[in-house]
């Protein structure tokens, strides 16, 4: 899963060599220079594109793109809820 999502961000971001450093304590929002609101959208569309699931609005919050690893949990929870 988590190199899913980093593909995802370094599909999205066009930033190969931000993204290849990351890990799931990187933060994401204000450290990544690239990630602004547009970004945010983009990578929730094409997490659902890639996972099959659907995001609503107050699904979403600061804390769900604070880190690699929260993005990671968040997709998990998606997926799983799937199942």
């Amino acid at each position: 899963m988590f190199d899913d999502v980093k593909n995802v961000l370094s599909s999205v971001l066009q930033s190969p060599d931000t993204i290849d450093h990351l890990t799931m304590d990187s933060p994401l929002l204000g450290a990544i220079p690239e990630m602004d609101s547009m970004a945010v959208v983009s990578i929730l569309t094409a997490l659902e594109e890639h996972y099959g699931f659907i995001v609503e609005d107050d699904e979403i919050d600061a804390a769900v793109f604070e880190t690699v690893g929260a993005l990671v949990r968040f997709v998990e929870h998606k997926v799983g809820a799937l199942s």
